[in-house]
């Protein structure tokens, strides 16, 4: 993982979960809405990354 993401990816995780950790702890419901969406930008950007390989003949 370290290899992929780097350090500064591994920090940028890490402060993202924190944050919506600490909105979790006050209201659950918008932590659980801010879980949902950050999952659906992993999606996409994945969907984006293999659509790009495949388009160079990568994958």
């Amino acid at each position: 993982m370290r290899k992929t993401l780097g350090l500064e990816g591994i920090a940028g995780a890490l402060i993202v979960f924190l944050a919506i950790a600490i909105v979790t702890l006050q209201d659950p419901v918008i932590g659980g809405g801010m879980m949902l969406f950050v999952a659906g930008l992993a999606l996409i950007a994945k969907g984006i990354a293999d659509s790009t390989m495949r388009a160079f003949g990568m994958k």
